[in-house]
């Protein structure tokens, strides 16, 4: 793809990169749109050396699709839809510390997420990123048949993705008692915008295939999960302050690393909402009807 006003330069063979020439604080529309293209090309972009306030970053995210909430945090004060995702110098574990897409637990799961470095550890805190439309595309005939039209039960109840929240959540609960915490979503999911297939599935929230057992389908989704983080489909990113990714949440994994104990590590998240979701709640507000109950089967 041909670029007039940024530099993009992957940063592996699978997807990632960075992006040079760009003031997020200041962006024009035709910035924006190549912007765009790179996020859809490379599933997660990266941006160094950005100064931003909180508005900002709302702003930058609100180009790509409606912010969304996280549904169990607060978001900081004067500016709610950014949360602050925090480890300090005596914290085991770290926020989302496990292979995962962002809440696939909802009914409608987010779009993506735009994380900024606010402080980083001066050694470790990387995050590395999987390929999830090759770790489809690369499955045997057989496999694909075994998988397409299957749907998966998510959780956020699921061990090491609760647990990773749970110290966040504590210092600043947000009140989640009628947030829906399991949803089933089909296993191959069809990206709106690019039409290619991802392997929809994460260890951090992917409990079963619907109509069967943890037990019965551990055996494939332990295949599954192994398979989406195959050196080869993944790229890894080293922070520093003032650095942003913006990752795409309908097809790429994320993994904090958590390796870098006895120091403190500062990030504001913000999140986007899926598009689609939009269209049909500002639909079925101008009609004075109820919220239809779907899931992304229903949205392709």
């Amino acid at each position: 793809m041909s670029y007039q006003h940024i530099d993009v330069k992957p940063i592996s063979g699978a997807l990632g990169a960075e992006i040079y020439g760009a003031d997020l604080a200041t962006l024009t529309d035709d910035v924006f749109t190549e912007i765009h293209d790179a996020f859809l090309e490379h599933q997660v972009i990266f941006f160094r050396d950005q100064i931003i306030t909180p508005q900002q970053q709302v702003k930058f995210s609100a180009r790509f699709a409606p912010i969304g909430y996280y549904p169990f945090l607060n978001g900081l004060p004067g500016c709610p839809e950014v949360i602050e995702v925090r480890k300090e110098p005596e914290d085991e574990l770290n926020f989302g510390g496990v292979w995962h897409t962002d809440t696939a637990y909802l009914a409608e799961p987010p779009m993506g997420s735009v994380l900024y470095a606010k402080e980083i550890p001066e050694t470790g805190g990387d995050t590395m990123f999987a390929n999830l439309y090759l770790a489809y595309e690369t499955l045997s005939d057989a496999m694909k048949a075994i998988l397409d039209g299957r749907r998966g039960v998510n959780s956020s109840r699921k061990g090491d993705a609760a647990a990773g929240r749970q110290k966040s959540v504590d210092e600043n609960p947000k009140d989640a008692s009628d947030v829906q915490t399991e949803s089933i979503h089909p296993v191959v999911r069809i990206h709106p915008e690019t039409g290619r297939k991802a392997l929809y599935v994460n260890r951090g929230h992917t409990v079963c295939f619907e109509g069967t057992s943890p037990e019965e389908s551990a055996p494939i989704l332990e295949f599954l999960f192994e398979h989406q983080i195959r050196p080869e489909f993944t790229c890894r990113f080293q922070w520093t302050p003032g650095s942003i990714a913006v990752w795409d949440n309908r097809c790429a994994l994320h993994y904090p690393l958590n390796d870098y104990h006895g120091q403190r590590r500062v990030m504001h998240r913000v999140t986007m909402q899926y598009p689609m979701l939009v269209i049909f709640q500002l639909f079925q507000h101008l009609i004075n009807a109820p919220i239809l109950k779907y899931d992304l089967g229903d949205l392709g």
